[in-house]
C-alpha cells in the first residue's frame, strides 16, 4: 500500500528570517496541573496545596514552569507549520518571566530569526525566538527554539 501522506508543514526552504506565527489561546486548568504533577513528579507544594499557596507572594497555586513550556510547545505544534517536516526538536534557551495561575489563558508566537542549511542532514536548522503570552499581553516566557526541519529536494 502507497504512503499518500503530504505533510502540510513548511519545508526548510519555506522558512525566510521574519516570518511570525501566533497561536490560538488556551486555558490552563487546575487538571492541567494536577495531571502535570502525577507525569512529572513534581508535587512541589506551590503547585498543589491551595492553604500553603496562599501564604506566597503569588496568594494561590501556579502553574509548573515546564508545564506551561509544554503547552507552549503543543501550541506551536497545533500551527501546523512543523507537521510532518519536523526532523528533531534540537535545542532550547529558556526564560521564566512570569507566573501563570489557574485560569489564565496563554498563547505563543514564534518568529523566524534564522536559518542554516544542514543537506547532510537532509534539511537545515531553523531558529525560532518564541514568545508565551497571557491573556493581559504579559510575556511569561521567552526564548529561543532550534529545530531541524526537512528540505523539500
Amino acid at each position: 500500500m502507497a504512503n499518500n501522506y503530504t505533510p502540510r508543514g513548511k519545508y526548510f526552504e519555506e522558512f525566510e528570517i521574519g516570518l511570525e506565527i501566533e497561536s490560538q489561546g488556551r486555558t490552563i486548568t487546575e487538571a492541567d496541573i494536577v495531571n502535570f504533577a502525577g507525569v512529572s513528579g513534581d508535587y512541589n507544594s506551590i503547585h498543589t496545596d491551595a492553604e500553603f499557596s496562599k501564604a506566597t507572594p503569588f496568594g494561590e497555586r501556579i502553574a509548573h514552569g515546564m508545564l506551561v513550556l509544554s503547552v507552549a510547545t503543543g501550541l506551536g505544534m497545533q500551527l501546523g507549520f512543523l507537521d510532518g517536516t519536523v526532523i528533531a526538536f534540537t535545542g532550547l534557551e529558556w526564560k521564566f518571566r512570569g507566573v501563570v495561575k489557574i485560569g489564565d489563558t496563554v498563547r505563543m508566537i514564534v518568529k523566524v530569526t534564522k536559518t542554516k542549511a544542514m543537506k547532510a542532514a537532509g534539511g537545515g536548522f531553523v531558529v525560532f525566538d518564541a514568545r508565551v503570552l497571557n491573556q493581559r499581553n504579559e510575556t511569561v516566557q521567552q526564548g529561543e527554539w532550534t529545530v531541524l526541519v526537512k528540505s523539500k529536494a
